[in-house]
């Protein structure tokens, strides 16, 4: 298995590991340690083909995402496994940002961590003085930032869908907020389905 994407905490790596997989993971901020690249996929080595591909929330900062799918497709044997996680973020309107942000915890005194991408982004749009939609493509050019429609339409143009759905996204960096709490929103139309979720065989 070859992770892309994987972070400094190693990703799915450690835990296909456990499993009995041989998994390496790329990433320029890999752990530097045996199984892992430090290099944008681009750049990685394609040695021998992987029976399955994993990559998690790390397609929509892709520089070019038709480049790198060409590439998922090169290194996957026949028959070999895509499972892809992502971010629809051109759902990402202002009422799915105003739930984010109102369950977002601040509180040090109630284990709140580090603030993250969440609590930037709500803090930069409050400064800002710009309406959600004006502030997300502001973020979205600076980035780069694909768009779910444009990640989905490059894997139906390359690999044979054997999964794809949209639920939630925000839940893990949310405080006292499940995975149920989030699809209930969802499902009530409070918020929009910001999460992918996609599994794909190479043709």
């Amino acid at each position: 298995m070859l992770e892309i994407g994987c972070g400094p905490l190693g990703g799915f790596v450690p835990a296909a590991g456990l499993l009995g997989y041989t998994a390496e993971g790329v990433d320029p901020e890999a752990p530097e340690e045996p199984g892992y690249h430090r290099m944008e996929f681009e750049q990685y080595p394609i040695r021998e083909p992987f029976d399955a591909v994993v990559a998690c929330t790390s397609l929509h900062h892709v520089a070019d995402v038709d480049v790198v799918l060409d590439r998922i497709r090169a290194a996957l044997a026949p028959g070999g496994v895509l499972v892809v996680v992502e971010w629809a973020r051109e759902r990402f309107d202002t009422a799915t940002a105003e739930w984010c942000f109102a369950r977002l915890n601040d509180d040090p005194d109630n284990g709140a961590e580090a603030a993250g991408w969440l609590h930037r982004h709500r803090d930069e749009w409050r400064a800002s003085g710009m309406p959600w939609p004006d502030y997300l493509a502001a973020w979205a050019a600076a980035e780069g930032l694909h768009t779910g429609e444009q990640i989905l339409a490059g894997l139906v143009a390359r690999f044979d869908r054997r999964l794809s759905s949209a639920g939630p996204y925000f839940f893990p960096d949310l405080a006292a907020t499940t995975e149920a709490d989030e699809q209930a929103a969802i499902d009530r139309r409070e918020i929009q389905a910001n999460g992918i979720r996609y599994i794909g065989l190479r043709r």
